[in-house]
């Protein structure tokens, strides 16, 4: 069997924001449009590639521990802020909801010079790192894609306010959790939800991180638990 250039997974970040999980949880989804090459037509949770950008952003605060770590156990360390960057972009981009704390931002890169413009610097404490999966071979694109829960009451914006949001998603909505099963999603979105819904009235970290490891020889579901690999 050929195997699949290593270089074309590329490393990404979903956001899954949850809200009022104590009384009716529910969950910010959009449509993938009908011609996108991943994915078309799905619902999804708001997210994308990490940009190169990202690892330079000077975050508001810092992933808390044990997610730093988690991160970095069968990756790359120095691609931990880097993650968390481009999740608090993606957000915001896909959807116009803003996780930052006030201040100003004069030289934000270009792919943050619309975020900056609100009056926030990207604030990563609230990012919780809940999973992560590598999309199996054979797929049009793949993604080394690490998810991170966030509560809706951590966001500096209008919850229903979509307007700043671009048109890479649309039908934006919260979903009820009891509700979801019936939207058109990937597997591996049903298998995220799952997680998050033994875990909705527990707002601290898991014990572990589900890792869905799909590589070139085999698929392996591993548990993360904050051991950074070393040379």
């Amino acid at each position: 069997m050929t195997q699949i250039d290593k270089t074309q997974i590329r490393n990404a970040a979903t956001v899954i924001v949850l809200r009022d999980r104590l009384t009716n949880p529910r969950i910010l989804m959009g449509q993938r449009g009908a011609k996108a090459a991943f994915m078309p037509n799905k619902f999804v949770f708001p997210g994308g590639a990490v940009d190169a950008a990202d690892g330079a952003v000077p975050l508001a605060s810092s992933l808390a521990a044990p997610n730093d770590a988690r991160l970095a156990e069968d990756g790359e360390a120095g691609l931990v802020p880097a993650l968390a960057a481009a999740a608090i972009r993606e957000l915001f981009e896909e959807t116009g909801q803003i996780l930052g704390h006030p201040g100003d931002w004069p030289d934000a890169p270009p792919d943050w010079v619309q975020f900056a413009q609100t009056g926030h610097r990207p604030h990563a404490a609230p990012l919780q790192f809940v999973f992560r999966a590598l999309t199996p071979p054979g797929r049009p694109r793949r993604f080394d894609a690490r998810f991170f829960l966030i509560d809706a009451l951590d966001l500096a914006s209008d919850l229903d306010d979509f307007s700043r949001a671009s048109d890479e998603l649309s039908h934006l909505q919260w979903v009820s959790l009891e509700e979801v099963r019936s939207f058109d999603m990937p597997f591996i979105t049903e298998v995220v939800l799952a997680e998050i819904a033994a875990r909705v009235t527990d707002p601290g970290p898991p014990a572990s991180v589900p890792y869905f490891k799909n590589n070139d020889e085999e698929s392996l579901f591993l548990r993360l638990r904050g051991q950074p690999m070393t040379d």
